[in-house]
């Protein structure tokens, strides 16, 4: 079975019971619920507080450590999809759209720093007095001195250790 993203799990699922829904349509459901719970299980507890479960909810996420066997694991996870079906989807789509905006901006921050590195490394001068322009509280030494030293590995084909830590310190004085 494919691996469908959390997003795609909850677009199968119906969520108004005005329509009778085919025996078919409730099976995709049903495998749908259940594939939800698994994603929730994968997450780090700090992601899976968010989200408004019920303490049935949550007890089924904690047993789940504690079984070792392939089929145990297997009827507990169609237990847990059971268990599903009483969540308030809503609400759950709500926080993790959440969940993928943070992940999203936190990509895009992190994109940026690489271009912020990689234009250092190659626009050298213009792009430094840029930097510092954006960014006055930056230590201008070590930027510098790493500048160079990411430049001359890079020339002599070394592993980036200095690439690494100038990126660092963009973070760092980026706050992130």
């Amino acid at each position: 079975m494919p691996q469908d993203s959390p997003r795609e799990l909850l677009a199968q699922i119906t969520l108004s019971d005005d329509e009778p829904v085919s025996k078919s349509q409730l099976k995709r459901e049903m495998h749908a619920l259940q594939a939800l719970g698994e994603a929730i299980i994968a997450m780090t507890p700090g992601e899976r507080a968010r989200f408004p479960l019920s303490d049935d909810m949550l007890a089924a996420v904690e047993e789940t450590s504690r079984i070792r066997s392939h089929e145990g694991r297997r009827r507990h996870m169609q237990y847990v999809g059971k268990v599903m079906r009483r969540e308030d989807l809503e609400a759950i789509k709500a926080v993790y759209d959440e969940l993928e905006k943070e992940t999203l901006r936190r990509d895009h921050a992190f994109h940026r720093l690489e271009s912020w590195r990689d234009r250092l490394l190659d626009e050298g001068d213009e792009a430094l007095e840029a930097f510092i322009d954006d960014y006055p509280d930056v230590d201008r030494q070590t930027l510098r001195q790493l500048i160079r030293n990411a430049q001359r590995e890079r020339e002599r084909d070394k592993p980036p250790a200095s690439a690494r830590k100038l990126f660092k310190l963009i973070r760092d004085t980026a706050g992130m």
